[in-house]
């Protein structure tokens, strides 16, 4: 069993060297497998907080006894879902996988864009109380 997991973090290790050496710093996309793996590592170690962003989210919609009662319940969903789809996202990290193109609206494509939308745990609309963005380095379109 030791035997087997060298080999698997071995493999790994010589994907990222290979995915990284076919790629340069100027030409990373949302569509990338490095983009990939670093969206599947985020989602597992931050998918959690969709236990506090959603409730966040739902009582701005629709008030706090939605967002004590429908708002976690959505929070646990989000979280199992996230870290799903992070570890797929981790270990298909060096294959394009279908109805993944950059535009959500293609879904008869192959490509290494996101499973789920949002693509990021936390982005510049889901950032409750200015944490992790403030407001004045975020630039409106």
């Amino acid at each position: 069993m030791k035997y087997f997991g060298k080999v698997m973090l071995a493999g790994l290790i010589l994907g990222v060297l290979i995915v990284a050496g076919n790629i340069s710093a100027n030409e990373v996309t949302k569509s990338d497998p490095i983009v990939k793996l670093g969206r599947g590592i985020a989602n597992v170690a931050f998918g959690p907080l969709e236990l506090l962003i959603q409730p966040y989210d739902v009582h701005h919609r629709s008030g706090g006894i939605a967002a004590l009662t429908y708002g976690v319940l959505s929070g646990v969903a989000h979280t199992v879902a996230r870290e799903c789809v992070g570890v797929l996202e981790i270990v298909t990290f060096y294959m394009p996988l279908p109805g993944c193109s950059d535009d959500p609206l293609e879904t008869n494509t192959w490509g290494y864009g996101p499973v789920l939308y949002p693509e990021w745990v936390v982005d510049t609309e889901h950032n409750a109380f200015n944490f992790f963005y403030p407001k004045d380095s975020i630039v409106a379109p």
